[in-house]
């Protein structure tokens, strides 16, 4: 009854909007879940319990591939458990004081941090929380505005990365057609990433801020600290702690978080084009394109995890039973972060299950069949796309029913560029609605990134991504019709610094008007 239809869509819209209201994200999306149960088994009380519980959650913690992302975010906190505990993070924030003068300029390499982690935004969104939470601090950059510099860095990068996880799997969704080439000329046209870079960029360099953040950025609640009692600020926050006592410790160096950053990154690029069969043969390209992320990432984190504890003993600024009290607290720091992950997967389940893919699939299908709207239908399919990611909080999934639907209206043919661009904006549809979902995985490891509050890092970046959304629909409808990118990129990034320098200009007015 309720299947393939707007209802649907209700789980996640519920979950989002009582996320957004309540500021409770725990309760919000378990509420959405037993409302997607509920329409599943038309009000039956067992077939809702076993829906939810048994399909929904269980099923979900038993998938491989969310098992290896649960195992990869314990060994990652515990990484950086033993980085901040051998002294590495706290002698990186005393260097960044030093070298990094300007909140700008944390902002900045932020940012360029961000970009140089191009293999998977789950491994940017917590190694780059990792090593700029110290900066970010020491320049009064709030937790908020940390947490989306880390988000736009994640997917947005990603998507427009030849050599990632993300290439891989957009590649897996074109049949019949050179994936990776396709992947490669979309990505001129994917405004949303490329619109994101530069209002990011141009948000620091003028050191603008509007909306939420704002006021976030206004208050010292924000950045991260302890109150007179030694308790945490009210608000709870996801990921590692960073706080440890001084007490006994040999006083680190930079090396002692650089070293085990490096390796990481080296285990990890290492695992994944392991699992895409680089050392059976396959090209670098090839391996990543067949590689699977999830297990890659347990075989370099736990690689990197093995050396870090051993380079830790070597150099004695921990004994082995201190490596070993790291594993139990890097696990507890990663708790908030795996039970909201578990609750969107579970949520995801419930949408998939009312066949939410299929009736935006259908809706896309009418459009397209409407020949006077071609021009229109890159600008229409980046709505599309970001509705379905927002509402289900997977980019790859929205991707993944989109792209074939375009490349079918096209009959597949590589002449035509409407096709790239239309298949441009189901990518960057996707990243935007997953940029702004609080369900978003993606959204929730940018929160354990940078220690922020969840839901204040929805509701601070929402207003940023929607204006980075506003650019990109404006910009597909000039490409839809002039369909050339040195045409349509151009006026896109004009636009976006246009946009921005009024933001500022305005919130300078209020700014006067207020004193």
């Amino acid at each position: 009854m309720f299947a393939n239809t707007f209802w649907s869509l209700m789980p996640a819209i519920i979950a989002i909007a009582l996320a957004l209201l309540t500021k409770e994200v725990y309760a919000s999306l378990f509420v959405g879940i037993l409302a997607g149960g509920v329409l599943y088994s038309g009000f039956n009380f067992s077939a809702t319990m076993e829906h939810v519980f048994v399909d929904g959650m269980i099923t979900q913690l038993s998938d491989p591939w969310n098992v290896g992302i649960l195992i990869f975010l314990v060994v990652l906190g515990t990484i950086v458990m033993l980085m901040n505990k051998a002294g590495g993070s706290a002698a990186f924030g005393k260097w960044s004081t030093e070298h990094v003068k300007t909140r700008t300029g944390a902002q900045i390499a932020t940012i360029i941090l961000g970009m140089l982690i191009f293999i998977d935004d789950y491994f940017n969104c917590l190694t780059v929380g990792s090593v700029m939470r110290p900066v970010a601090d020491k320049h009064n950059i709030s937790r908020a505005k940390l947490a989306y510099l880390i988000d736009a860095t994640a997917a947005p990068v990603c998507i427009i990365a030849p050599i990632s996880s993300w290439a891989a799997a957009v590649t897996g969704f074109v049949d019949g057609a050179n994936g990776l080439t396709l992947f490669v000329r979309a990505i001129p046209y994917n405004f949303y990433a490329l619109l994101t870079i530069v209002m990011m960029f141009t948000l620091s360099l003028k050191d603008v801020d509007y909306g939420p953040m704002k006021t976030a950025s206004n208050m010292k609640a924000n950045i991260r600290k302890e109150d007179e009692d030694g308790e945490d600020s009210e608000q709870p926050v996801i990921g590692v702690d960073m706080k440890t006592s001084s007490k006994g410790r040999t006083e680190g160096r930079i090396i002692h978080l650089i070293v085990p950053i490096l390796v990481l990154i080296i285990s990890c690029i290492i695992g994944m084009i392991y699992t895409g069969g680089f050392f059976e043969g396959e090209s670098f390209v090839d391996a990543f394109s067949n590689s699977d992320a999830s297990v890659g990432l347990v075989y370099g984190s736990v690689s990197a995890l093995v050396i870090t504890i051993v380079f830790m003993m070597a150099t004695k600024v921990l004994s082995f039973r201190q490596c070993m009290d790291a594993l139990p607290k890097g696990f507890n720091s990663m708790v908030p972060a795996i039970l909201i992950l578990t609750f969107a997967w579970t949520l995801k389940s419930m949408t998939d299950s009312l066949g939410a893919a299929d009736y935006v699939a259908g809706l896309v299908e009418n459009i397209a069949d409407n020949r006077a709207l071609m021009g229109l239908l890159p600008a229409i399919v980046f709505i599309v796309g970001t509705f379905l990611a927002f509402a289900t909080g997977t980019s790859w999934g929205t991707f993944g029913i989109l792209i074939p639907i375009v490349v079918n209206v096209f009959g597949g043919d590589m002449s035509n560029e409407l096709m790239i661009i239309a298949i441009s904006a189901c990518m960057a549809g996707a990243v935007c609605g997953d940029h702004c979902s609080p369900i978003s995985d993606t959204t929730i490891m940018a929160s354990a990134g940078a220690q922020c509050d969840h839901i204040q890092h929805v509701s601070t970046q929402l207003p940023y991504a929607m204006t980075a959304a506003g650019l990109s629909f404006v910009t597909y409808i000039i490409a839809g019709f002039v369909k050339h990118w040195y045409i349509s990129l151009p006026i896109g990034i004009a636009l976006t610094i246009g946009t921005i320098f009024v933001i500022k200009n305005l919130e300078d007015r209020k700014a006067v008007q207020s004193k």
